[in-house]
């Protein structure tokens, strides 16, 4: 088979496009699933310099990729509810940048939705609603999600206003008019963020999700009370970054790992749904072939790329 595959730890120029690869073989509980779509994520690059072995261990040679969309090729020993020639979305263990890829959680995908949008919802999907989850954020509260104009501050942004959530998002100006039309209240990244929150959440907010990093969370630990003990209470239940490494200094949880896998199932079948009924959308910056992984990396990574990319075998 083709993939993409990388021995060392580097920048874009370690990836090889390789063919002639033997076949994975599914494990028990495994499907092997020939790919249609597999998304790209900052955490991809991210592995490729070794920047986060701590959550993501490498075994070179490795073929980088966490989500896919495509169909069933190989049921392994216990698997039930699945058949070979069902189309699928999930998350692969053997890399999705390759033409077969084995999956252990997947999920149905539905038959209006394309193999494009399928492919973007696994990461975005989990990670939004299980930032959410550990905000408890409910119906009624404001919620200042910084970052809501990247593939998971948006899918986050939909999620929380259908819970009936007021969102306040930061974004770059040219992104205003993204947010508002997903019912969020945009404001300016940059200097006076704190107030430019406060005026439009002059009630203040409830909970912060930080999915952009870049030092906010002095910002919202101040919004939630300041460094006495209500603001360290506040910023260690009611703030979650995905994208501060500096997190545990200020006493704030970073979230990088999915919760339970039956959990995660049934959540991202749900997305899938919704997505299917046009009720949630993922932004697609564009589609590359399979042997230009090197330059969707490279176009993730300078951060210039608004919404997801997808790579196509």
């Amino acid at each position: 088979m083709e993939a993409i595959v990388y021995e060392e730890f580097g920048g874009p120029e370690v990836l090889r496009h390789v063919s002639g690869l033997a076949l994975p073989e599914p494990g028990p509980g495994e499907v092997r699933v020939r790919v249609a779509a597999a998304g790209v994520n900052p955490v991809d690059w991210k592995r490729r310099y070794g920047l986060v072995e701590a959550f993501y261990s490498t075994t070179f040679p490795a073929v980088p990729g966490l989500e896919f969309a495509g169909t069933v090729d190989r049921l392994g020993e216990g698997v039930t509810g699945l058949a070979v020639g069902d189309e699928v979305l999930g998350w692969t263990t053997t890399g999705s940048y390759a033409q077969y890829a084995i999956a252990g959680i997947v999920a149905p995908k539905p038959a209006g939705l394309s193999w494009e949008a399928a492919a973007s919802l696994p990461v975005a999907g989990e990670t939004a609603q299980r930032v959410l989850d550990l905000l408890g954020v409910r119906a009624g509260e404001t919620l200042f999600l910084h970052g809501a104009a990247g593939v998971v501050g948006t899918v986050a942004v939909q999620l929380a206003v259908a819970a009936g959530i007021t969102v306040v998002g930061s974004a770059s100006e040219s992104n205003h008019a993204h947010l508002r039309g997903l019912g969020a209240i945009p404001v300016a990244y940059g200097e006076g963020l704190a107030d430019r929150l406060r005026a439009a959440a002059p009630d203040g907010v409830d909970a912060v999700f930080d999915a952009a990093g870049h030092g906010v969370l002095p910002v919202a630990i101040e919004l939630l009370g300041g460094a006495g003990p209500e603001g360290a209470r506040a910023a260690r239940e009611r703030i979650v970054t995905i994208a501060d490494a500096d997190a545990e200094k200020h006493g704030i949880v970073f979230s990088g790992a999915s919760g339970d896998p039956e959990a995660v199932r049934a959540g991202l079948a749900a997305h899938a749904r919704a997505a299917a009924a046009g009720t949630l959308a993922v932004r697609h910056a564009g589609t590359l072939p399979l042997k230009e992984a090197a330059r969707a990396q490279e176009l993730s990574e300078s951060g210039h790329a608004r919404g997801k990319l997808i790579l196509v075998p």
